[in-house]
């Protein structure tokens, strides 16, 4: 009995002795393997790979945490070199950003993840952007174009889509392994670079009062398309058009108190589904009068002296270019870019050639600047109405855009600025900030008053900025920058879309120049 007892007791120390040297050895063989002198089993590697999992997340966080505690306590402290990427967006490309929001808040970017958008939802805001309420223009403009203005439509589309990718090209250079990396974050920080080092500032200055030029005058666009669509929703109103623009001045006032555009935003999909709801109507009506469509009044030749001016309704339909760099900056792959490109601009020729052709067969010589002007009154009433409302819902936009560049330009550029911040340290807007806004907004009305011409005013624009930001530009400064690395059909592409580019540009602003006086000079009204 006490040898059984006894031989009990001895196999447990033996199995506990054993279970002791297995485990201490398998610590020594996961030690050796993880310095590389022997493999570890595979329940060795998962045990290893945990630790190292956890372990890194561990690092990962305390570097999150310094980051976080750098950002919230080190403004204006040491001499740091800003971290590169899209979390350093800078406007000029001179210089960090500023750490405080203007909520008073501190801007914790860098220790958030930005959220990035897909291909998709990319595709979707490059659709807002070019099939907008302007494409109610072009049928105007194949009124004076025919069957050039249509194929117009799809050169604009190739061009268009063709320097948006150069354009994305110019935001990146190689490295010594030969990988494209993005050094650039904006259409400033390209335009900067192209003229340094002579002048490091030139190009964005450029870039910058082109952009706002382009954003007021959308507002302005608004505002003159609001007043026209009501004018002629209700003709028998004793309102003129000039009173029902004041009237939707007055209705937009409250921009100037905005801050962002959170609460604007979420009009913005409701807005692009009315848009489609009203084109949807407009090609049924002209579907149910196919019987009398005019397919002898589509010419193949011009109108010399108003064609230039089509030329530029059409360009800045397609105007897109001017937030590409931050689009493309944000997408999850990035390498879907070109694709997406691609897919838009073919979709919005094929719709924007269809609206045209169709409604033109419609109206024929009859047809008007604003192409709902054309239906029957009561099918007006209900159209323009979506439309306005639509117009309305867009102004904030443009008009919030163009508040930030002048801002940062003026008012927010560090010791360069010219004027005291608009906003005070608590956040809030100064005195000076919204006298600023207000002038912007009664600037709009006062143009849309004494320039209540829909399709000139669409013109100009377009041949003054859209041609230089979509044309010009974009082949400047691909031809700059990767000069050494184009092949010679890019080289003769860039040469020709700039030469094209700058012949239609000024011909559109002399032609729409003439246009205004024109209609200065004999008083009309539309």
């Amino acid at each position: 009995m006490a040898t059984l007892i006894r031989g009990k007791i001895s196999n447990k120390l033996s199995n506990a002795a054993t279970a002791v040297s297995n485990k201490s050895t398998a610590k020594v063989s996961g030690m050796f393997a993880r310095m590389g002198f022997q493999a570890a089993t595979d329940d060795e590697a998962l045990g290893f790979a945990s630790c190292d999992d956890l372990d890194y997340d561990h690092r990962q966080g305390m570097q999150m945490d310094i980051l976080s505690s750098d950002e919230i306590g080190g403004e204006g402290g040491g001499d740091g070199d800003g971290l590169e990427g899209d979390s350093h967006y800078q406007r000029d490309g001179t210089g960090p950003p500023h750490s405080a929001s203007k909520d008073g808040g501190s801007n914790n970017e860098l220790s958030e993840v930005k959220p990035k958008i897909t291909a998709w939802e990319a595709g979707w805001n490059v659709t807002n952007a070019i099939q907008g309420m302007f494409v109610l223009g072009l049928p105007y403009a194949i009124l004076h174009g025919g069957y050039l203005g249509l194929f117009l439509i799809i050169f604009a589309a190739v061009v268009c889509c063709y320097t948006g990718k150069i354009l994305i090209a110019c935001l990146y250079e190689e490295d010594e392994d030969g990988q494209l990396v993005r050094v650039r974050d904006s259409y400033v920080d390209i335009a900067n670079a192209c003229c340094a080092p002579r002048f490091p500032t030139l190009g964005g200055h450029v870039v910058n009062v082109a952009q706002i030029i382009e954003l007021v005058m959308t507002c302005i666009l608004y505002v003159v398309v609001s007043g026209n669509l009501m004018y002629n929703s209700f003709p028998n109103m004793p309102i003129s058009q000039k009173s029902w623009a004041i009237i939707a001045t007055a209705a937009l006032l409250p921009c100037a108190f905005l801050k962002n555009l959170k609460a604007v935003s979420k009009f913005s999909l409701l807005c692009t589904l009315a848009h489609f709801v009203i084109n949807v109507l407009v090609i049924a009506y002209c579907l149910s009068r196919a019987r009398d469509w005019a397919w002898d009044k589509v010419k193949f030749y011009i109108d010399v002296k108003k064609f230039p001016i089509s030329i530029g309704i059409i360009v800045f339909s397609y105007t897109s270019q001017i937030f590409l760099p931050s689009l493309e900056g944000n997408m999850h792959k990035p390498s879907e870019f070109h694709c997406m490109m691609k897919w838009t601009h073919i979709a919005a020729c094929i719709l924007k050639g269809l609206f045209a052709l169709v409604a033109y067969l419609t109206w024929a010589d009859e047809t008007k600047e604003v192409i709902t002007d054309n239906l029957p009154p009561t099918i007006r009433a209900v159209v323009n109405l979506f439309l306005v409302a639509k117009a309305l819902l867009s102004y904030p936009l443009p008009f919030f855009a163009a508040v930030e560049v002048l801002e940062k330009t003026f008012f927010q550029d560090g010791g360069r600025a010219f004027f005291p911040d608009c906003y005070g340290g608590d956040g809030r807007l100064k005195s000076w900030g919204l006298t600023l806004r207000c002038t912007l907004v009664v600037f709009t009305l006062l143009m849309a008053i004494y320039v209540p011409h829909f399709a000139l005013l669409m013109g100009l624009t377009g041949s003054l900025t859209g041609a230089g930001l979509c044309f010009l530009l974009p082949s400047i400064f691909h031809l700059k920058l990767l000069w050494r690395k184009l092949q010679w059909h890019q080289v003769f592409f860039d040469v020709s879309i700039f030469v094209i580019g700058g012949i239609c540009s000024i011909s559109g602003f002399i032609h729409s120049m003439e246009g205004l006086i024109e209609a200065f000079k004999y008083n009309i009204e539309e």
